[in-house]
């Protein structure tokens, strides 16, 4: 990453900071906050309390004092990470929709690989930032996305029965004493809520097939009033659908309603230009219900299905309820926005230490977090700044430099 030297940019990191600095409150906790921002912006390979400390103060004699202030902000101090989290989310989607509206919101899930036992909500787990089983605690995110830019606005970490149920695992973890089991799936919703509850922009639910198999979370985003466009198993069953409306033919899985169509129903669509090529595929999209076993009416939606030149089965189904009139590359478009999330993932680990916090306490876990959120949020708004028409020609132009 490349260092923040231009006036400019210097004076917006200064402005990012005060205006998160207000959210805080207190002196103390302002000035630990611009530590540990700088820390997580600059340079160096960790970006943990302690390295951040060492290099903050620059003289061994003074790194201890820096450590212990950093040390209680992060893992003790009782400041609210909502509050933070929500403000900068505001600033980076301002800059954002300057450019482009927000179109979609991004449910998913990353890993923290862990060496031992004792960081909060450990457990050998799977984990697709390892792609295997791993020990490891994983987070869940909500991230808003325009055509253009990707933000993640909020974390919910992941506590295992094996935690909850551990009164001695609590206390060490110093996990909230009105915490509660939950799955991943009621994580997302949580997160969901919220952000609806804020008022941020947005209206249709994007996730992989592990959320969107679910009925009830599927279910419970329709009662919120989002359209999704989630990922299903190919053994997920449904029927077919008329332009009339009416149901024929026999419960069948999407596997085999993409068999039955043949891969001559298949057409090629564009989603994006890549930096070597362009992104396309070949889909087909089909009407269907997914039949229900408590007496509700099931709601008729898009099948989207991929099957790429060269397989011999379809790669992806994905269940919609974005509108009848919206075309299908429009659809597919959609769909696609949710796979630059692990590219994020990526680049906040890579870029601002995400999974780099070595403590092992469950406010301490969030804090450092929210700390990684507002760093990636000032980058987003730099990054989209850049590529704004009225930067062109100033000092703003250089800031994509910094944020890429």
């Amino acid at each position: 990453m490349a260092k923040f030297t231009g006036t400019g940019m210097q004076q917006r990191l200064s402005g990012f900071m005060e205006m998160v600095g207000k959210v805080l409150g207190s002196d103390e906790n302002r000035a630990s906050f611009a530590m540990y921002v700088h820390g997580l912006l600059g340079e160096g390979a960790r970006k943990s309390i302690e390295p951040i400390a060492a290099r903050a103060s620059g003289d061994e004699k003074r790194a201890s004092g820096a450590h212990q202030r950093l040390h209680h902000f992060v893992a003790n101090s009782g400041w609210d990470d909502a509050p933070v989290r929500l403000s900068v989310a505001r600033c980076a989607i301002a800059a954002m929709e300057r450019q482009a509206p927000i179109d979609a919101w991004i449910i998913d899930d990353t890993g923290f690989l862990k060496q031992g036992k004792c960081s909060v909500g450990v457990q050998r787990q799977y984990t697709g930032s390892a792609g295997k089983i791993a020990n490891s605690q994983v987070a869940v995110s909500l991230s808003v996305a325009s055509a253009s830019a990707h933000l993640p606005v909020d974390f919910e970490l992941f506590l295992p029965e094996s935690w909850l149920n551990d009164p001695a695992r609590r206390l060490k973890g110093k996990i909230p004493a009105d915490a509660v089991f939950k799955t991943k799936h009621e994580l997302a919703l949580d997160m969901i809520e919220r952000a609806a509850v804020a008022g941020l922009p947005g209206r249709t639910i994007l996730a992989d097939s592990f959320y969107g198999h679910s009925q009830p979370f599927r279910d419970h985003v329709d009662l919120l009033g989002f359209d999704y466009a989630v990922g299903i198993y190919a053994t997920d069953t449904m029927q077919r659908v008329d332009r009339n409306g009416r149901r024929y033919g026999a419960l069948r899985s999407a596997r085999d309603i993409a068999h039955a169509l043949g891969k001559q129903s298949f057409r090629k669509c564009t989603w994006r230009e890549g930096t070597r090529a362009s992104l396309s595929s070949r889909f087909a999209l089909v009407r269907v219900v997914v039949p229900r076993d408590d007496g509700v009416e099931p709601r008729t939606e898009w099948l989207l299905i991929e099957w790429p030149d060269g397989e011999k089965e379809p790669t992806r189904y994905t269940l919609t309820t974005l509108p009848r009139t919206m075309s299908k590359k429009r659809i597919v478009r959609m769909t696609k926005e949710r796979y630059r999330t692990e590219q994020v993932y990526e680049e906040m680990k890579g870029e601002v230490g995400l999974d780099h916090f070595e403590g092992r306490g469950y406010p301490g876990w969030n804090h450092h977090v929210t700390l990684a959120l507002c760093c990636y949020a000032f980058l987003v708004s730099e990054r989209v700044s850049a590529f704004s028409p009225s930067a062109r020609g100033t000092d703003q132009a250089d800031a994509i430099c910094s944020a890429a």
